[in-house]
């Protein structure tokens, strides 16, 4: 038998690339090896695991970023080998060379490969000699007007930490220095180089995989030019609207890049193409990348089987990759409020259903009842449909979405589904600059009907009763900062006669009061509320006909919120009690942590007493991998300062409070500069 066979995997990563790799590996018949962090004790990843290993702590310095516990954990479980999925240590050469020096199948390229690529600057200089089309670099000592705009990028890493786009050159410097230090805290390379900010360019990318026999693949191309804070949030495949030339230059020019650093396993070479159709290399990640997807329903692949192919040095199946068939599309669900700055959002996720269907596919880390903490990314799953046609299958991801049960944290679910319907995509008008013109937009009031959703959730309380609510007040404890559990019945004396509710939608805060009775036969009904009729009620379905239409509503209480899901919309409100509770109430100027997080710094010189502008950054949380800033409410004086850098808050929590004085003339404090 040969000694490169792998029979124990163990993956050092987390949530839903791990388990995607679990699943490659049931299927042939390999024994999967968890590591995970205390805050993932329960998640899904441990328990489709047949093995797990515990990494104390819960930050991802202290576990998953830690090599050395991640190989001693492969050899306290047998494994024989380790596959480390996209981030963490994945581009980690000497995560990659520790685990070969420990007698360890190494699931990813040679570890010279990884350290020829790590740099962005180091990969440029190769890529030219290789022949690969390059963005000529700008030395930024000696940058010009006519060097406008610069996009200025860390060396050493990725996902928009240490990016930033200069316009005049004035603020270069200052750019320059935000830049290398937040390259320096994310990356521990503070190296920031800069070139031409391309307006209005596509991210294309080229997934490879190549063996160790002279076999190179370039498995078509991938769009991902859907982008908040450089980060993809929809990627589709083949990329739409290139022509065939084009497409051959892409194919050859990864095939290049691969084949000059000595390439082996799966692997993206990643491109802007100009809106004048000229391309230029970015970087190549030496990783399996999130949107592998869709490359796989395209070409009918597995691209981790053939990954642990490759590793046990079999060759790749062809000398030729299979012919592509038909187009795929994904999207990325994060629990984070798109309309609120992109904020990521934390707690349970009481429920997660995605259609089942022909040409549809679910990857996940999670499932109802789990919770989303803190201390990672915040992403839920990715959705991928596959179809015929471009059309067909943005269709059905986007139908897809639209009916999903989804109920917890706020998610950028219905910015999906409005980003797949818009006129721009589905004319394939793509570039990375798609939020920044049609966020607004995007994030608008739809057009459904909270109205009558909150009629639904009314009438299946009704039908539940008080004694029910009562009852589930008593065993489910109201949320940190929430208000208190609505009591629902409470003020019913007379039944025949009107009762109100009152709901808060979320997360726009639209209030909704809600008027109905119950007459004798017990059924309850909408109050003065013409062309509506109750014809089915029950405490989680609700049937209506509303103005001559069947109308369908399914109805999920958790505590004072309830989830109303429709065949066009889901809805979230929270319950208010009848009367106001004037602790809900906080003072003029108050600012609050929108999430849990960690205080990692004050903007210069900020102490009780300073005058400060509205509109000023004054105190930066990270949460969930990235930097959020709270800005003061007004122009006026600091009177009140209870953070300090180190600091761990709860959502909600008292930061600081600004007494507005219309009058003074403020002095504003130095701000750092802002991060991605």
């Amino acid at each position: 038998m040969r000694s490169d066979v792998i029979h124990t995997l163990l993956v050092a990563n987390r949530g839903e690339i791990a388990c995607r790799i679990f699943r490659t590996c049931r299927d042939l018949g390999i024994t999967t090896v968890a590591v995970y962090s205390d805050a993932d004790a329960d998640a899904l990843h441990v328990r489709e695991a047949d093995l797990a290993v515990r990494l104390p702590g819960a930050a991802p310095a202290d576990t998953y970023l830690r090599g050395d516990l991640v190989v001693a954990a492969a050899r306290a479980a047998g494994a024989d080998a380790v596959h480390p999925g996209y981030g963490f240590l994945s581009e980690n050469a000497a995560f990659a060379a520790a685990v070969q020096d420990a007698g360890l199948v190494w699931v990813g390229p040679p570890v010279k490969a990884i350290e020829l690529m790590a740099s962005k600057t180091r990969a440029k200089e190769l890529m030219a000699g290789a022949g690969v089309p390059l963005l000529a670099p700008v030395d930024p000592a000696t940058a010009g007007p006519d060097d406008l705009p610069l996009l200025l990028k860390a060396a050493a890493g990725g996902g928009g930490r240490g990016m930033r786009i200069v316009r005049e050159l004035v603020a270069l410097p200052g750019e320059l220095l935000a830049a290398a230090a937040e390259a320096a805290s994310a990356f521990g390379d503070g190296e920031v180089f800069a070139e031409p900010y391309v307006e209005r360019g596509r991210h294309v990318e080229v997934q490879v995989m190549a063996d160790a026999h002279d076999t190179v693949w370039a498995l078509s191309t991938r769009d991902c030019s859907l982008q908040r804070r450089h980060q993809k949030v929809i990627e589709e495949a083949p990329a739409p609207g290139l022509d065939e030339a084009l497409r051959t230059r892409l194919h050859e020019a990864a095939v290049a890049a691969a084949r000059a650093v000595g390439y082996r396993g799966a692997g993206t070479v990643e491109f802007l193409v100009s809106a004048e159709g000229r391309p230029y290399f970015l970087e190549m990640n030496t990783r399996l990348q999130v949107e592998h997807p869709v490359t796989e329903a395209v070409f009918g692949l597995d691209l981790v089987a053939l990954q642990l192919r490759v590793a046990e040095g079999e060759p790749l199946p062809s000398p030729e990759p299979p012919q592509p068939s038909g187009h795929a599309v994904e999207a990325r669900l994060y629990a984070e409020d798109p309309a609120r700055d992109w904020q990521p959002q934390t707690g349970a996720l009481l429920t997660l259903e995605v259609p089942e269907g022909p040409g549809l596919r679910l990857d996940t880390g999670y499932t109802g009842g789990d919770t989303i903490g803190v201390h990672y990314d915040p992403m839920i799953a990715k959705v991928i449909a596959h179809a015929p046609t471009r059309t067909e299958a943005v269709r059905l991801l986007a139908r897809a979405l639209e009916r999903a049960r989804i109920h917890g944290p706020v998610t950028n679910r219905d910015l999906l589904v409005r980003s797949l319907r818009h006129p721009d995509f589905a004319a394939a008008r793509l570039d990375t600059g798609f939020y920044d013109r049609h966020l607004a937009d995007l994030t608008a009031p739809g057009a459904g009907d909270p109205a009558t959703a909150a009629l639904a959730a009314t009438l299946a309380e009704a039908v539940r009763g008080p004694e029910a609510v009562r009852g589930a007040e008593a065993v489910r404890p109201t949320r940190p900062g929430g208000p208190a559990p609505a009591r629902f019945g409470a003020w019913r004396n007379v039944p025949s006669q009107p009762q109100r509710k009152r709901y808060r939608s979320e997360p726009d805060g639209t209030e909704h009061e809600v008027a109905y009775r119950t007459p004798r036969t017990g059924t309850p009904e909408p109050y003065e509320i013409p062309g509506t009729r109750v014809l089915a009620a029950t405490p989680d379905r609700v049937t209506l006909e509303v103005d001559g239409l069947t109308r369908h509503f399914t109805i999920t209480a958790d505590g004072d919120r309830v989830h109303v899901d429709a065949a066009d919309a889901s809805y979230t409100f929270t319950a208010l009690p009848r009367f106001t509770d004037p602790a809900t109430h906080t003072a003029p100027g108050s600012l609050l942590a929108p999430m849990p997080g960690t205080v990692v710094r004050l903007a210069e010189g900020l102490a009780a007493g300073v005058t400060v502008e509205a509109g000023q950054p004054l105190i930066w949380l990270e949460a969930m991998k990235m930097e959020h800033r709270i800005l003061a409410p007004a122009s006026g004086t600091l009177t009140a300062l209870h953070a300090a850098p180190g600091h761990q808050v709860e959502v909600g929590a008292l930061l600081a409070v600004v007494q507005e004085d219309p009058a003074a003339t403020p002095v504003p404090v130095p701000v750092p500069e802002e991060t991605a």
